[in-house]
């Protein structure tokens, strides 16, 4: 029995999609708030690197393009714009045209801000490729069902939205309506139709949504709903190591193992044994999926060498 649920998980590109919610939306907390708050360099580093990494194994080369055409630039343009406004910093590098100080904390502490931003980022992107507006319904529709219909819905029009928006620009398009052809006037009727097939769309979608809706009784009292996710052993023990590495690491951060300051001078947690271990526990809970994925993956190829499945 449980040999077959390995097969079942790990059919799965993600084995890590297919663990309970709970330990998906905890997981993905966790990352988050560490990477907001946790501003020393190899904290950075690593938040950065992992969800880089775990991005491009959920969506492949479309998240590397992203992160070369979008996330590169705004990397650059935050770390420069930074010092522009920010002159705080006791090591005065040049003047601006301004008249303002550059320091080197400014440019240091933009960086890291950049760094920050970007790995928040692409944080977002694995979330919402992992938690489904179904698993966050079955998280919290018991405790808030009006917010988080609202929400689940609310992100699965974005990319439906998209989706239509691509479909009836390549109609208008097969009948001579292209918004990149033409004059500015022409260009910006063929926009407005496009648009107003769109909102046509939306406002339809929206009917059918609330009539479906109300044909299945929601909002009835005493209705019941259908979930298919259980707690299991894998999950129980990957609760256990969220646990662990959070505890960790909060322990580390208010003990001054992973404090940084850039201002007035740069200056962090001194480099030891203990310090070294909260880094290292850190990139462990950030490659916790990536890592899950390799060992469903090697179990899978060893499955199909051996003619198991």
């Amino acid at each position: 029995m449980k040999r077959r649920k390995e097969v079942c998980l790990i059919q799965n590109r993600d084995a890590f999609s297919a663990c309970h919610p709970l330990v998906n939306f905890l997981y993905f907390a966790l990352v988050l708030v560490f990477a907001m708050f946790l501003m020393h360099p190899a904290s950075l580093a690593i938040s950065l690197v992992a969800a880089a990494a775990y991005n491009v194994y959920l969506n492949g080369r479309r998240a590397l393009r992203f992160q070369l055409a979008f996330l590169l630039p705004m990397l650059f343009l935050a770390a420069v714009v930074n010092p522009a406004f920010n002159h705080a910093g006791a090591t005065l590098l040049a003047y601006l045209p301004s008249g303002n100080p550059l320091t080197l904390e400014s440019i240091l502490y933009g960086i890291a801000a950049a760094v920050m931003l970007a790995a928040v980022i692409l944080w977002f992107a694995c979330y919402t490729a992992v938690m489904t507006s179904d698993k966050f319904v079955y998280l919290f529709g018991r405790v808030i069902p009006g917010l988080s219909l609202v929400l689940s819905m609310t992100l699965r029009f974005i990319p439906k939205f998209k989706a239509q928006l691509d479909i009836v620009t390549e109609a208008q398009r097969c009948i001579g309506r292209d918004v990149s052809n033409g004059s500015l006037f022409r260009r910006l009727k063929t926009a407005v139709t496009i648009l107003s097939i769109l909102v046509t769309w939306a406002l339809e979608n929206a009917i059918e949504t609330a009539d479906s809706m109300k044909s299945r009784g929601y909002g009835l009292p005493g209705r019941s709903a259908f979930s298919i996710y259980r707690l299991d052993e894998r999950d129980r023990a990957l609760l256990a190591w969220l646990g662990f590495c959070s505890f960790y690491i909060f322990s580390g951060w208010l003990a001054g193992g992973l404090g940084w300051q850039y201002f007035p001078t740069v200056r962090g947690a001194a480099v030891s044994a203990l310090s070294v271990s909260f880094q290292l526990v850190y990139l462990a809970l950030c490659l916790t999926p990536l890592l899950l994925d390799l060992y469903a993956d090697r179990v899978w190829r060893r499955m199909q060498a051996g003619g198991a499945l």
